[in-house]
Order: structure tokens, then sequence, then C-alpha cells
């Protein structure tokens, strides 16, 4: 069950870790998303990327299930710095336990702003690209340290966004 899939990562890059440097353009563009066409354009944006960048993934997802669902989580977070993360699998369900969020960790430590939205694209995005994968997600937690849960279509109850903490800078 701990398969490694690195060829599902849908970029190459020759170093076992990115740079985390990154965060930053990520929550600057996610907050001039959101300031020039609203939450309604951050999100459609956010989920045509969960749809057409990642579909190659989402593919690999439908076919090998959650056994290369978990693998790609456990390749994604091997690759980014910083990164604590459990991921558990089982049968029915891929859970990814983030103990320590890279990116909110590194913006914190370098003293941004952090958009406070921020954990909400890890719902928007894990959610579309399940659909698409024929799965669901939820999210529960934010700010640093949160859980994502995949199971199969209609097997949980809608995602309750109160449960999405806000991202800050403390």
């Amino acid at each position: 069950m701990n398969k490694r899939v690195p060829e599902l990562l849908p970029y190459r890059d020759t170093k076992a870790q990115g740079a985390p440097d990154f965060y930053f353009c990520i929550n600057a563009t996610f907050r001039f998303i959101h300031a020039k066409i609203g939450r309604k354009g951050w999100v459609d944006y956010l989920q045509h990327l969960g749809r057409k960048y990642f579909h190659p993934v989402n593919e690999a997802w439908r076919s090998g299930g959650f056994p290369v669902l978990a693998g790609y989580w456990r390749e994604f977070f091997e690759a980014e710095p910083g990164a604590k993360v459990v991921v558990k699998e089982s049968a029915d369900s891929v859970e990814i336990h983030v103990q320590r969020c890279p990116a909110i960790e590194h913006l914190r430590e370098h003293h941004r702003e952090i958009f406070p939205h921020y954990c909400e694209h890890c719902f928007i995005l894990g959610s579309t690209r399940a659909q698409e994968a024929g799965f669901e997600m939820r999210l529960e937690g934010g700010n640093g340290t949160c859980v994502h849960e995949y199971r199969r279509k209609g097997e949980m109850p809608p995602q309750d966004w109160a449960k999405i903490k806000p991202a800050s800078s403390c």
C-alpha cells in the first residue's frame, strides 16, 4: 500500500524538494486573483486548474484507486520542504494528516501576511480533482494543521465550510 508514484507529479524536477519561496508566489497570486475578480473568479480559477492541469493525475487516481491516490500524496509531500504529513490508506479511504503545513509555516517564518482563504484552496482543488477521479474529498482544520479525507462518491456529507479555519500570519 505504500506505493511510490513519482511519475504522477504533474511537474518534473531534478531536486528532491521544491523551493519554499514558491509559497510566496502562491499566496500573492491567490490574493491578487481574489482582489481582481472576486471569490467566484478565484474559485473558478482553482476548479479549472484542478480539472485541466491535473487531468493526467486525476485519470491515474480514477484507474488506480486509493493506492495510487495515497501514493501520489506521499510523493507530493515528500517534495514539499518542511512538510510533516502522514498519509493513511485503507480499503475505502485515504486520509492526509498535515501536522505541519509547509506553506503556512514558511509564510509565517518570513513574516508574510497570509491570504485568509489560503487553506480553502486545498479543499477547492482537492474536491475538484477528487470529483474528476470518481471520489469526494473533505477538509477539516487549516491554519497549519489539517486532515484531508478522500472516499468514494456518496459516502460523505457535504463539506462544512466552518470546519476550514482561516489562515493567519500568527
